[in-house]
């Protein structure tokens, strides 16, 4: 009886180890798809980080109201200094949208005109297996 206890242990924890290591793949493709988008944001070009994001970005803001925001909100903060990753977490649901495969990543940032602030950006994995930004906030 001890043995088959530990061979059920033995695969639980090699199921759970397999299951980290494909959360921690998923989060480390959506933070180089955050940081690709990241960069047209830092650019000012807000209209290409429109047509780089996900189906459900772009149905929640038509691209010119994008740009607008952004032109409002992100502008006046100046170039960007520094950022540093924060903290970034694999998970399947969210308030106020569809389930699905999100990784939430948090940086903190430092721009030209704005020290401390926190640029939460979340990544989805869409059904072609790319990752692609359904939402960005910056506080």
């Amino acid at each position: 009886m001890k043995i088959v206890h530990r061979v059920i242990f033995a695969a639980f924890i090699f199921t759970a180890a397999s299951a980290q290591t494909q959360d921690a793949e998923k989060v480390a493709g959506a933070q180089t798809a955050a940081l690709k988008w990241l960069a047209l944001t830092d650019a000012g070009d807000y209209a290409r980080g429109w047509d780089a994001a996900s189906a459900l970005f772009q149905a929640s803001i038509s691209k010119s109201n994008w740009d607008a925001a952004l032109v409002n909100s992100h502008q006046p903060l100046g170039r960007l200094l520094s950022r540093k990753l924060k903290s970034a977490s694999y998970t399947r649901s969210l308030p106020g949208v569809p389930d699905g495969e999100y990784v939430v990543i948090q940086y903190e940032s430092r721009f030209e005109h704005k020290d401390g602030a926190v640029e939460t950006i979340t990544p989805l994995l869409e059904k072609d297996g790319s990752w692609k930004v359904s939402g960005y906030f910056i506080r």
